[in-house]
């Protein structure tokens, strides 16, 4: 079973054990309860070629003010979701720090390779040869 290292970060109080707890327990957390980090697991389906293959996300979230902790699983994690306050702009200027530090960490570059992979995801070889229209992918 492929296994995926998932990382949740934000400042406190955003939401980001809720959102999490959401996704893999299908319960919503009302109260806060201050966390410095929480570990997940959740097996799931994903459908390649119409067929499922069973998958693994391991998701841990971090407050983003615990920098020793952090740096760890920005080295370690293979996708990232930065979580906010609609409600507290302060949450969302934090998170720009947050994405050019696991680029620095990844080393690696910004969107256009992933909206590369997206594009392909969605449009198979063999379609791309017989279709001379394009697909677009919008982010």
């Amino acid at each position: 079973m492929r296994e995926y290292k998932l990382v949740v970060l934000g400042s406190g109080g955003v939401g980001k054990s809720a959102l999490t707890v959401q996704f893999v327990q299908g319960i919503f957390v009302e109260k806060y309860d201050p966390t410095i980090e929480d570990s997940y697991r959740k097996n799931v389906c994903e459908f390649i070629s119409l067929q499922c293959e069973l998958i693994r996300l391991l998701i841990v979230c971090l407050q983003e003010q615990f920098t020793a902790m952090r740096d760890l699983y920005m080295k370690n994690g293979q996708g990232f979701a930065l979580v906010y306050s609609i409600t507290a702009q302060s949450t969302f200027n934090d998170l720009q720090d947050l994405r050019e530090q696991i680029l620095r960490v990844k080393d690696t570059e910004d969107i256009f390779y992933d909206l590369v992979r997206q594009i392909n995801r969605k449009t198979p070889v063999e379609k791309k040869r017989a279709k001379k229209k394009s697909n677009c992918i919008l982010l």
